[in-house]
C-alpha cells in the first residue's frame, strides 16, 4: 500500500465515472474508468491483491486521486480515452505510433470518380481500401493505376473551375472529363476495373481483361489490345506481394500479444478481401501477458478513432470483457463491428501469424528522449518538446514561432505562430517570448515535456518568470531549456550552448554530440518556420495591396482570384475567359479586371 496515499472509501461515490491518479508534483500517472469507482479504486489499495508488477508500481506512486462523475459507464471509457490522449499518464498503455495510415478512396458518388489517397475515412459514400503501413508503397501502386486506368486526378474543386486540359490528359493519363465529352459507361468501366483490383478479385479481373485482350486482337484493335495487355501487368505487378491466406474474401484485423525479456509486443495484421495487405508491430517496455487484457481494451478504444478505417471483424486473442468497446467502435464504422477470439482453424492461423509479428517486437533503446533526459537531468523523458523562437523585422511583424517534436519526431501539424500586434515597433524578444507563455497556457493541453527557447538566459528567464506566475494558478510544472551560440558565434560552428533554470553555468554538452546535434535541428526547425511564415505574411500583404489597388478590384474578388490562380503571376498571365468564369465576376466585370491586370503586366515590365 502506498505510504503517500490514504485511501479511504467514504471519500469516494459508487457511481460510473473517471480516476485520476496523481503522483507527488501533481501530475496524472494514470487514468482509469469504472461503472462503480469506489469499488474499482478499493481494489488497488486492498492488501494481496496480486497486482502486476505495473500496478504494484503505480499504487506505490499515488499521491492524490481524483474523481470526475459520468451519467454511464459508456460516457466513462469515452472521457477515459479522452483523457489518456490528452495527458499521456506514464502507466497507462499509450498508443505511441497513432498516426493515420494511408487508404485509397474511391469517390463512386461523383459523376466521374476519382481515385485518391487518404488517411481519413469520411463518411460520404465513398468507397476506401487499405490500410498501407507504407506511404511509399501506396504511392507507387496508385501512380502504377494511374498509368493504365486513366481516371481523373484532380480535386472537385480543381475539376469544376478547370477549362482546359491538364498535364495526365497530354500524357494518356486522364481522359479530361473535365472538359471533354468523355463516354460515362467508358468511365463507369474503368472505375468497376479499379475496384475489383483493390477489392481483391484480381484473378476475375484477369480473365476478364484476357477475354477483351483476345477479342481486340482478333479484331486486329491493336492499339486497344495493347492497353488491355498493359491492364493485366499492372493487376499483376499490384498484388504480386498479397498473400491469400483465407478464402472467404473479407475484412478483418488481427491482434496477436507476444511477450520478451524487454516487455510485450503487439502485432496488428490487416487481411483485406482474404488477402494479408500488411502489418504493424507496437512495444509497452515492462509490461507482460498478464496486463494482456487492459493492453488489447486500451489499444482498440485508441487504435480504431473516428476517421480511421475499421473492419467489420477484429479477432483478439482472448474475449474482450468490457463489451462497450464494440459498441463504441460500431457507432465509429457507422455499421456493426465484431471483436471475439478466432472462431475456425483459418482464423487461429491468422492469430498464429499476429503473434508472431508480436514476438518481433522490440523497445526502442536509447532513445533521443531518453539521453536528453540524462544529460540534462530531466525529471521524466521529454517524449513532446516545444521549441520556440522570436522574429521581427526592425520591430514590426512581432511574432513567436511554435514547433513540436513527439518522440523524435518532428509534427508538423501541430506547429503553431502566434501574433502580438500590441508589441509592434518594441523590438522586445523578452515581451514577445513572455506573451507567449501566457498564450500558452490558456491555449491548454497536450503540455510539454520541455520547452526549448531560441536564446540565451534572458529569454529563458522571461519565459519562467511567467509560467512561475501561472503555476499558481494552474499547478503546470514544465522544464525549460534554452539554447543559444557561444562565445565566437561564428555560424557553423558547433559551439551552441544549453542552459537551464537555476543553474549560471551552460550544461556540459559536447560539441558534435547527438544531443546537441538534436537540440539544433529543433531549433532551426522553430528559426525556419517563423521566418518562413512572416515572409509569406509580408509578401501576402504586398501582393494584396499591389491588387487591391487596380480599379474593379476590391478585397472580396481579390479573395476570388487568390483562389482560383494562387499567385498574381498567374492571374496576370490569365485569359479573360478564365476570370469572366469566375463566381459572381461576369462579362462587364471580368473583361474590366483583365484590363487592370494588363495594366500591371505593363507597369512590371516598364
Amino acid at each position: 500500500m502506498s505510504e503517500k496515499f490514504k485511501f479511504l472509501v467514504a471519500d469516494y461515490p459508487d457511481t460510473p465515472g473517471v480516476y485520476l491518479m496523481k503522483n507527488t508534483r501533481g501530475r496524472i500517472i494514470y487514468v482509469g474508468k469504472a461503472k462503480r469507482l469506489r469499488r474499482r479504486l478499493a481494489s488497488y489499495f486492498q492488501k494481496n491483491t496480486g497486482h502486476t508488477a505495473k500496478t504494484k508500481a503505480l499504487v506505490a506512486n499515488v499521491a492524490k486521486v481524483e474523481v470526475l462523475l459520468t451519467g454511464t459507464e459508456k460516457e466513462a471509457l469515452l472521457l477515459e480515452n479522452s483523457l489518456i490522449k490528452k495527458h499521456n499518464p506514464r502507466y497507462n498503455v499509450v498508443l505511441k505510433d497513432d498516426k493515420q495510415y494511408v487508404l485509397f478512396k474511391l469517390d463512386k458518388k461523383s459523376k466521374f470518380p476519382r481515385l485518391s489517397m487518404t488517411r481519413k475515412v469520411v463518411r460520404d459514400g465513398s468507397v476506401y481500401f487499405g490500410p498501407f503501413t507504407s506511404a511509399s508503397a501506396a504511392r507507387a501502386t496508385w501512380k502504377l493505376l494511374g498509368k493504365v486506368f486513366p481516371l481523373r486526378k484532380c480535386s472537385d474543386h480543381v475539376f469544376n473551375n478547370r477549362v482546359r486540359p491538364c498535364l495526365y490528359h497530354d500524357i494518356h493519363q486522364c481522359s479530361a472529363p473535365c472538359v471533354k465529352e468523355v463516354d460515362r459507361e467508358l468511365y463507369a468501366d474503368q472505375v468497376r476495373r479499379v475496384e475489383m483490383l483493390l477489392s481483391g478479385k484480381s484473378s476475375d479481373l484477369v480473365a476478364s481483361l484476357n477475354k477483351k485482350m483476345a477479342v481486340a486482337s482478333a479484331a486486329l484493335e491493336f492499339e486497344k489490345a495493347a492497353q488491355y495487355r498493359d491492364q493485366v501487368r499492372a493487376v499483376k505487378k499490384t498484388v504480386e506481394g498479397q498473400v491469400a491466406v483465407i478464402h472467404d474474401n473479407r475484412d478483418r484485423d488481427v491482434i496477436g500479444l507476444g511477450e520478451n525479456e524487454n516487455g510485450l509486443g503487439l502485432g496488428l495484421v490487416f487481411i483485406r478481401q482474404g488477402r494479408l495487405l500488411d502489418e504493424k508491430q507496437f512495444f509497452w517496455p515492462g509490461l507482460g501477458l498478464d496486463d494482456g487484457p487492459e493492453v488489447i481494451e486500451s489499444f482498440l478504444l485508441q487504435y480504431y478513432r473516428t476517421g480511421r478505417f475499421i473492419p467489420p471483424t477484429i479477432i483478439a486473442p482472448h474475449e474482450v470483457a468490457d463489451s462497450l468497446l464494440a459498441e463504441v467502435l460500431a457507432e465509429r464504422r457507422t455499421d456493426s463491428v465484431r471483436i471475439a477470439p478466432p472462431q475456425n482453424t483459418q482464423e487461429k492461423q491468422l492469430l498464429d501469424i499476429a503473434r508472431q509479428v508480436a514476438r518481433q517486437a522490440q523497445a526502442k533503446k536509447d532513445t533521443i528522449s531518453v539521453r536528453l533526459m540524462k544529460v540534462l537531468r530531466l525529471p521524466t523523458e521529454p517524449l513532446r518538446i516545444e521549441c520556440i523562437d522570436a522574429s521581427h523585422l526592425g520591430g514590426t511583424g512581432m511574432r513567436v514561432g511554435q514547433v513540436v517534436f513527439e518522440e523524435g519526431r518532428r509534427n508538423k501539424e501541430a506547429s503553431r505562430v502566434y501574433a502580438f500586434p500590441e508589441l509592434e515597433g518594441t523590438s522586445d524578444d523578452y515581451a514577445a517570448l513572455s506573451a507567449w507563455a501566457k498564450r500558452r497556457v490558456e491555449s491548454g493541453p497536450p503540455w510539454p515535456d520541455l520547452v526549448l527557447i531560441d536564446g540565451g538566459r534572458g529569454q529563458l528567464s522571461a519565459v519562467e518568470n511567467t509560467l512561475g506566475e501561472c503555476v499558481e494558478e494552474s499547478e503546470l510544472c514544465w522544464e525549460l531549456a534554452s539554447i543559444a551560440k557561444g562565445p565566437s558565434r561564428r555560424a557553423g560552428e558547433l559551439e551552441d550552448q544549453i542552459f537551464r533554470p537555476g543553474r549560471k553555468n551552460p550544461m556540459n554538452l559536447k560539441g558534435g554530440s547527438a544531443e546537441l546535434l538534436f537540440l539544433q535541428k529543433v531549433r532551426d526547425a522553430a528559426h525556419n518556420f517563423v521566418l518562413g511564415k512572416q515572409r509569406r505574411a509580408r509578401k501576402k500583404a504586398v501582393l494584396s495591396s499591389e491588387l487591391t489597388a487596380l480599379p474593379g478590384i476590391g478585397p472580396k474578388t481579390a479573395r476570388i482570384l487568390w483562389d482560383r490562380f494562387g499567385s498574381l503571376d498567374e492571374m496576370i498571365e490569365s485569359d479573360v475567359s478564365d476570370i469572366r468564369a469566375l463566381p459572381g465576376i461576369g462579362k462587364k466585370k471580368g473583361e474590366q479586371i483583365h484590363a487592370a491586370l494588363l495594366t500591371l503586366k505593363k507597369a512590371r515590365k516598364a
